[in-house]
């Protein structure tokens, strides 16, 4: 479903112009970002969200001046083109940005694999990159210096919940050899990573798999997995599978009344769980990039609560904001900050400026790595209750704490 702005919203797979509503600056020039990102496919869902976060944080820069250069100052514009949610197709179109219409400064596309097919054109032509949609922890692994992600890698986002389910064993008298896990993740290079990371948490804790599926691109059907689910009776539950992988999982644990006491799934912002499925989306566990409870700050949107507000008053039809909006700002304030450090629209200048960047914001502190990730923000763990995401874990970022066990409804 598409999202339309209460201020404006370009057409999708065309240039997004920001709109000069102030004279403030309006006499800035046109600084234009490029971004070939999914509006249609197996993507657009968050395609179509991260769009919304990247506009709202360039209306923000611009409605605040501008980024100044010298005597100069400068509004972000951002050109799109539908990538289809094809990595193929976004090589081409980022071939496109670059040689025909001259854009020298990127935001990443949707998702890993389409992220994957964007770096090593980033290399090609020592363009910067600042992405907030690919996590795949294989990114930074190649020695790309082009490439920066202000979200954390997706070996972290199911992580916490076998933390979680290991303490709550302990608390129960159990061992944690005795808690079963069931694992259905789909094949792609995101849900992959994000199980390796699930992997390295069962060893570390020393819990017992009982259920690994590896399920098809495209998820629509996890009837086959769930039924052994309801056989081989597991503790803990982890699904990935993106946005419609969420969806189908959502809908079809209603549908087989899967009672498994911890239920762990990514993108159920993404795919509103709670708006589709009511009551019986309850007690899942949703790792997150982002809350609006966290207690982050930045100069531009003030707290993570204050983003949340203006989002949800600047686009209509979300009742909770995807952090895959909130990431995308984040990327944006990046640019902005490193272009102002740089004091020059040089690339060069500017992706070693991106290099040094220690920026606080609404989304949390963002640092990177030599090899181009996050290093100063976690992941953080929501539970579905009562129709709202609460952070549960880890603990020194929880608002509430764990309804366990989780009941079918």
């Amino acid at each position: 479903m598409r999202h339309f702005t209460k201020w404006s919203l370009a057409a999708v797979a065309t240039a997004a112009m920001m709109g000069t509503s102030s004279l403030a600056y309006a006499a800035c020039e046109d600084l234009t970002l490029g971004s070939a990102i999914s509006f249609t496919g197996k993507y657009s869902t968050n395609g179509i969200h991260a769009k919304n976060g990247y506009d709202l944080a360039a209306k923000k820069i611009n409605e605040m001046g501008g980024v100044k250069v010298g005597d100069k100052c400068y509004n972000f514009k951002i050109k799109y083109y539908d990538d289809e949610s094809t990595p193929a197709r976004t090589a081409q179109l980022l071939e496109r940005l670059i040689k025909q219409d001259g854009v020298k400064y990127f935001l990443g596309p949707y998702s890993s694999a389409t992220t994957k097919a964007a770096a090593p054109i980033m290399e090609k032509y020592k363009i910067p990159m600042v992405e907030a949609e690919g996590a795949s922890r294989s990114l930074f692994n190649k020695g790309y210096k082009y490439l920066f992600a202000v979200l954390s890698t997706s070996e972290q986002y199911l992580a916490s919940s076998v933390a979680l389910a290991a303490e709550i064993a302990k608390k129960n008298g159990k061992k944690p050899g005795d808690v079963k896990v069931a694992m259905a993740f789909e094949n792609d290079p995101f849900s992959l990573d994000v199980r390796a990371g699930v992997l390295d948490d069962i060893k570390k804790h020393g819990l017992k798999v009982v259920i690994d599926d590896k399920l098809p691109r495209d998820l629509s059907d996890m009837s086959a997995t769930l039924t052994k689910v309801k056989a081989l009776k597991p503790d803990l539950l982890l699904i990935s599978g993106h946005s419609k992988g969420a969806a189908t999982a959502g809908r079809q644990i209603k549908e087989l009344k899967i009672d498994t006491p911890m239920i762990a799934l990514t993108h159920c912002e993404a795919a509103k769980v709670t708006v589709k499925y009511g009551d019986s989306a309850n007690g899942l566990l949703c790792p997150t990039q982002w809350a609006e409870t966290l207690s982050y700050k930045g100069a531009a949107f003030g707290s993570a609560a204050d983003y949340d507000k203006l989002f949800k008053a600047s686009f209509d039809g979300y009742k909770n904001v995807p952090y895959q909006s909130a990431q995308a700002s984040a990327a944006v304030l990046v640019w902005a900050d490193a272009i102002k450090r740089a004091q020059s629209l040089d690339t060069e200048k500017i992706r070693d400026a991106l290099s040094k960047t220690d920026l606080k914001t609404f989304y949390g502190s963002i640092k990177f790595s030599k090899a181009g990730n996050n290093i100063a923000k976690p992941m953080v763990l929501r539970q579905i209750q009562g129709g709202k995401y609460n952070v549960v874990a880890p603990s020194e970022w929880a608002s509430h704490k764990i309804d366990f066990p989780r009941k079918a409804q």
